[in-house]
């Protein structure tokens, strides 16, 4: 595999200057195949699932707060007008072979760094904070970027090739389809590889996927399909998700398996076992720590 590194100016640049230029020249390769309006966030409690693709679930989003503010969170309600946690409520298959449900936290083009809280009742979106201050990309992420429900990265178990543990999160999704989607949407995507990022020594899988409605889809079954019928895009995923947080000067990012993408197999694989990891933290077969894992909030999922 060539070096992706290996052409950008680390002697001459300070680390910034190559971080922005990069994210720069990452935008104009992925340019061909990203739909760039982004869509107003809804505050009315619209659907945040696709009704096109609802199959099984029924939601609102609920935001309580001002937005850019310490003070947003944007809660999911039921069918039945109750609470439920977009992590523990929501279904993870779609009922489709290699199909799974997607939770919308960063829509692509956006910068704010949005996330399911882990650690508060009903998980519901933040945006994530670090020493009282609120976390923003330093540029724009240029994929719809959330997580899958019931999955979890447990922090306790070893990988037996990487040897580093989970990163105690719902696993990550970059779906790479035309259409900008809502903060908080809910949607089917059809799982295509995944990557193992290790962030400061954790691992940090990056499922790749894209909407099952999109006009791409179709053509897409695995990683090979991506890289011939969008050039770069997989390269583009790996360096932005390697450099991007170089400007806070942090150290690069790694990644397993001499970087490549794993093909879909693979994928479902990391879905299946993190998802038995979830189980387990459910059943209480595993600590909690600080984790919000309460009882589900609606019947049935």
């Amino acid at each position: 595999m060539p070096d992706r590194r290996s052409s950008c100016p680390r002697a001459s640049v300070r680390r910034y200057g190559v971080a922005t230029v990069l994210l720069g020249a990452l935008a104009a390769r992925c340019l061909a195949f990203s739909a760039w309006g982004v869509p107003a966030q809804s505050r009315s409690g619209a659907l945040t699932a696709r009704r096109s693709q609802l199959s099984s679930i029924e939601v609102k989003g609920e935001v309580r707060g001002e937005e850019g503010t310490s003070s947003y969170r944007r809660f999911y309600i039921g069918k039945d007008g109750q609470e439920i946690s977009p992590w523990h409520d929501l279904p993870l298959s779609a009922e489709a072979e290699g199909e799974y449900w997607m939770v919308t936290e960063i829509p692509k083009m956006t910068k704010p760094k949005m996330e399911i809280s882990t650690k508060e009742a009903g998980n519901p979106i933040a945006q994530d904070s670090k020493k009282g201050k609120l976390r923003d990309y330093h540029g724009p992420i240029f994929w719809n970027y959330g997580c899958l429900p019931q999955t979890w990265e447990d922090p306790t178990v070893e990988h037996p090739t990487l040897k580093v543990l989970g990163d105690n999160d719902p696993v990550d999704v970059v779906e790479i389809g035309s259409r900008t989607h809502e903060q908080g949407e809910v949607l089917r995507v059809k799982v295509l590889g995944v990557l193992a990022m290790i962030d400061d020594g954790e691992l940090d899988w990056k499922v790749l996927a894209i909407a099952s409605d999109d006009p791409m889809a179709s053509e897409l079954n695995d990683v090979a399909d991506v890289e011939e019928r969008m050039p770069e895009v997989l390269s583009g995923i790996r360096e932005w998700f390697r450099w991007y947080k170089t400007p806070d000067g942090k150290p690069l990012n790694a990644f397993g398996f001499e970087e490549a993408f794993l093909d879909r197999g693979e994928a479902i694989s990391v879905i299946e076992e993190t998802h038995d990891a979830w189980k387990r933290l459910r059943a209480g077969k595993t600590s909690e720590g600080k984790l919000w894992t309460g009882a589900s909030l609606s019947p049935g999922r």
